[in-house]
């Protein structure tokens, strides 16, 4: 699996380093359950090695809007289009548990070298020495590390994750933000980051989408340098202004 190694850059030095390629355009996509509209007429478009956050209150269709952008919904009105190969991180980690931790990160894939691909994923996500293990004998950070690099071994150009670490404690989740943060730099995929938690959008992004009323709300370019730190006045001021977007009520440490 061949990494792009790109280093760290600051935000605005990335933002003019993106190309002007588009890998996910959305068009006017629409998608009812019954005589409720989820999604009306979203517009999106999401550029090579651009990370794209999706925020919004619960049953906004954020996730709807992601299975959309997989294809794995083919319920929805619009148009969506794709360029370069796309991989699926969803909350639940979904390994087979009548399979190894292999032979689920390898799964429905063929090639010669198919065995090195799955022991250079397993080692990227910090994993490589538990190739033979049963899903079982996983803990849960464990676990999404190895969803991660089923994702990875797809050598993908368009990653779309849902709430990927929402299941993991505290700590867990912190190390899944640092992995991806590193794995985004030396892969240079272009992502779609659906999240509840508004710090973790902040870390991780390039821009923010908020959807609302099923529409895209706000789209907010995130200019702060990395590594990001939530003590940053800046930081503050922007999650403020999510958290109100969002109707989240602010703690006195936040206002």
């Amino acid at each position: 699996m061949a990494a792009r190694p790109r280093g760290e850059l600051s935000p605005a030095t990335r933002a003019a380093d993106l190309t002007t390629e588009t890998v996910v355009t959305a068009r006017k996509v629409t998608r009812a359950f019954g005589g409720t509209t989820v999604l009306d007429g979203v517009d999106l478009r999401i550029r090579r090695g651009e990370v794209v956050a999706l925020l919004g209150a619960s049953g906004s269709g954020k996730s709807t809007l992601l299975r959309v952008l997989a294809g794995l919904d083919s319920g929805a009105d619009g148009e969506v289009s794709t360029s370069g190969r796309t991989a699926v991180v969803f909350q639940e980690h979904r390994l087979l548990p009548w399979k190894r931790v292999a032979g689920n990160i390898a799964l429905g894939l063929r090639g010669p070298d198919l065995a090195r691909r799955t022991a250079a994923a397993l080692a990227e996500v910090g994993l490589a020495d538990r190739g033979r293990a049963w899903p079982a004998e996983l803990s849960g950070g464990q676990a999404q590390r190895v969803a991660l690099a089923r994702a990875l071994v797809r050598e993908p150009d368009i990653l779309l994750l849902d709430e990927p670490f929402a299941a993991l404690d505290a700590l867990n989740r912190l190390r899944m933000q640092a992995l991806f943060f590193r794995l985004r730099g030396e892969h240079d995929f272009a992502a779609l980051l659906v999240t509840h938690d508004v710090n973790e959008a902040l870390l991780l992004a390039d821009r923010l989408l908020v959807l609302e009323d099923g529409r895209i709300a706000e789209d907010i370019p995130v200019t702060l340098t990395h590594p990001r730190a939530q003590d940053d006045p800046a930081f503050g001021a922007l999650r403020r202004h999510l958290l109100t977007r969002l109707r989240v009520p602010l703690r006195p440490d936040q206002s």
